[in-house]
C-alpha cells in the first residue's frame, strides 16, 4: 500500500509539473505596454512578453470596443492587464492611453503585422505548392515559343498541349520529390512556379498563352496549372500543436548543408498528423554516434533541444516552416516535435 501510495503522489507531482510547465511564462523583463512599430511581426512581440512564445493565443486578449481586434496594426498600444487574476495582453483604446506630454497622433496604417516575416515566404504562399506526380504530369505542357524559341519569359506567347486548365495559368517546373526517410512513403511533389499568364486562344488540344510574368525562364516541357492567385496570409498566429508531433526536417530551400534562422524546410508531417498554420515546434539537433573508447560500442549521444520552427503551409502528408530560432547550425535529419 505504501508502495502504491509513493507511486500515486509521484505520478500527481509529474502531472502537477507537466501542467505548470505547459503554462505560458511571461519574461522577467516584458513590457506593460508597447507600441507596435512597423517591421514587427507577432513572433517578435509574442518573445517580448513570453519565454514560450507559442503560448501568445493563451494570454492574448480581444478588446471588443477597438476596432478588429483580433488584427494588431503598427500604432497600436499593447498593454499588459490583469482579468480574474490572470495576466493578459490586449490593445488598449486612445482613450486608455495617457499622455504625459504633447504628441502628434498616429493613425494605425492599413496593413497588420504579419506572424512573420513574409520576405521569407511569399513566393511559397503565393506559388510553389505540393501535388501529386498524376497532377503534374497530367497537366498541359509548353511546346515552345513564338517564333520558335525554346526559352521565353514575361511578355512573351507560348504554345502548349492539353486541356484548358483554366484562363488564368501558373506554369511550374517540377522540383523536389519528397519521401518520408523512415517509412519510404510519397509525400507529395514540389512544383514550382516560374510565370503566370493568360490562355488567348485555344485550337483543339493547342493552347496559346501570353505570359504576364516570369521569375526564371520557361522552357519546353514546363507544366500550366491553375493560378491560384493565393493571397499571403498574415492572420496566423504562433501556437502549440493540439496533437503530439513527432518528425524530421527532409529538405531546406536553396539547397544549403547547414540550415539557420530564416531558412525555409520541408517536415515529413502535415495535415493528417495534426499539423496547422502558425503551430510552433521544437527542433532537437541528433546526436553524434560516437565510439566508446573502453568497450568498442557505437554510442549515440542524446539529441539536443537547438531551435525552433513555425509552419507556414500545411498539406496533406507534409509542411513546410520558417526556422525562427537556430542556436546551432542545424541539418537535414534533425528531429522536429512539440516545444
Amino acid at each position: 500500500m505504501r508502495k502504491l501510495l509513493y507511486a500515486l503522489a509521484a505520478t500527481m507531482l509529474l502531472l502537477t509539473s507537466w501542467a505548470q510547465a505547459a503554462e505560458p511564462e511571461f519574461r522577467s523583463d516584458h513590457p506593460e505596454r508597447y507600441t507596435v512599430v512597423k517591421g514587427d511581426t507577432l513572433w517578435d512581440i509574442s518573445s517580448r512578453f513570453l519565454d514560450n512564445p507559442w503560448y501568445w493565443p493563451e494570454i492574448w486578449h480581444v478588446n471588443p470596443q477597438v476596432q478588429n481586434p483580433h488584427l494588431i496594426y503598427p500604432g497600436d498600444v499593447l498593454a499588459l492587464v490583469y482579468i480574474d487574476g490572470q495576466r493578459r495582453v490586449t490593445k488598449v483604446t486612445s482613450s486608455d492611453v495617457v499622455r504625459l506630454s504633447p504628441q502628434i497622433r498616429s493613425e494605425p496604417i492599413d496593413t497588420p503585422i504579419p506572424a512573420i516575416p513574409l520576405d521569407a515566404i511569399s513566393s511559397f504562399l503565393s506559388d510553389t505548392r505540393i501535388v501529386s506526380a498524376e497532377e503534374l504530369e497530367g497537366a498541359p505542357y509548353v511546346l515552345e515559343g513564338e517564333d520558335g524559341r525554346i526559352i521565353t519569359g514575361a511578355g512573351d506567347r507560348i504554345y502548349a498541349r492539353g486541356d484548358k486548365p483554366a484562363d488564368k495559368i501558373g506554369v511550374f517546373r517540377r522540383s523536389k520529390r519528397f519521401v518520408d526517410p523512415d517509412t519510404g512513403e510519397f509525400l507529395g511533389l514540389e512544383a514550382r512556379a516560374i510565370a503566370r499568364g493568360e490562355v488567348a486562344a485555344e485550337n483543339g488540344d493547342v493552347l496559346t498563352v501570353d505570359l504576364n510574368s516570369s521569375t526564371e525562364e520557361v522552357r519546353i516541357a514546363d507544366r500550366l496549372l491553375v493560378s491560384e492567385d493565393r493571397s499571403i496570409s498574415t492572420r496566423f498566429v504562433p501556437s502549440a500543436p493540439d496533437s503530439d508531433i513527432r518528425g524530421e526536417m527532409i529538405s531546406v530551400e536553396g539547397g544549403v548543408t547547414q540550415i539557420g534562422q530564416y531558412d525555409v524546410v520541408a517536415i515529413n508531417r502535415g495535415e493528417r498528423e495534426g499539423l496547422a498554420p502558425g503551430n510552433v515546434l521544437a527542433v532537437f539537433k541528433t546526436g553524434n554516434l560516437v565510439r566508446d573508447p573502453v568497450t568498442n560500442e557505437t554510442v549515440k549521444l542524446p539529441d539536443e533541444r537547438a531551435g525552433l520552427v513555425m509552419v507556414f503551409q500545411a498539406y496533406e502528408k507534409m509542411s513546410y516552416g520558417l526556422v525562427l530560432q537556430a542556436l546551432r547550425p542545424l541539418s537535414l535529419g534533425d528531429r522536429v516535435q512539440n516545444p
